[in-house]
């Protein structure tokens, strides 16, 4: 009887020579280990484990043609590679966060310190709540609820679709007309 060794072996060998099958079988007998033990306890995140888990194959299939057996399992060789997706995942969410970080800091308003500057976000926060509400007037009444619930009350999607009698669907394409008649009404001065 073969060992197991020798099947992957063989298995290495059709797949590089071209055998769809033989790819598939050999990606599929290590996928879910490699989801379950490699990258969802690194990510948290299901959907986002199973897009490296798919970016882990695609490489394995571009790259296959280098691989060398070396009696030693495949897994270890797909191991690598989705350890390698899950560190570039995580240094392009580090990058995310920072670019977020220095935008934000870069669009907060440089003050002068103390009771002024609570003094003064008070006054721009009520200055900022009344002309919002002057322009919320100055649109159609439907795209006033949809901005209201969904914004301000901060109802899910279905509910404002209920409110309003229509489709979730429906109600996207609603909110976004609705954020679109805000926006060119709150441009003007």
């Amino acid at each position: 009887m073969e060992s197991k060794g020798s099947n992957e072996a063989a298995l290495v060998a059709r797949a590089q020579s071209g055998d769809q099958a033989a790819l598939r079988s050999l990606l599929m007998q290590h996928s879910d280990a490699l989801y379950s033990r490699i990258i969802l306890p690194r990510v948290g995140n299901a959907p986002v484990a199973e897009d490296i888990l798919k970016a882990t194959m695609l490489t394995a299939i571009e790259k296959l043609d280098s691989f060398q057996w070396r009696d030693r399992s495949v897994y270890f060789w797909l191991r690598q590679i989705a350890a390698n997706k899950v560190i570039d995942y995580h240094r392009s969410n580090q990058r995310s966060r920072k670019l977020v970080d220095r935008l934000q800091q870069e669009s907060l308003p440089q003050t002068t310190p103390g009771p002024e500057r609570a003094l003064i976000a008070a006054q721009e926060r009520q200055l900022n709540a009344k002309r919002i509400e002057d322009v919320l007037e100055k649109i159609n009444p439907r795209y006033q609820k949809a901005i209201k619930l969904r914004l301000i009350e901060e109802e899910s999607r279905q509910i404002c679709a209920e409110q309003l009698d229509v489709s979730e669907a429906t109600f996207d394409v609603i909110f976004y007309r609705a954020i679109r008649a805000f926006r060119k009404e709150f441009g003007k001065r």
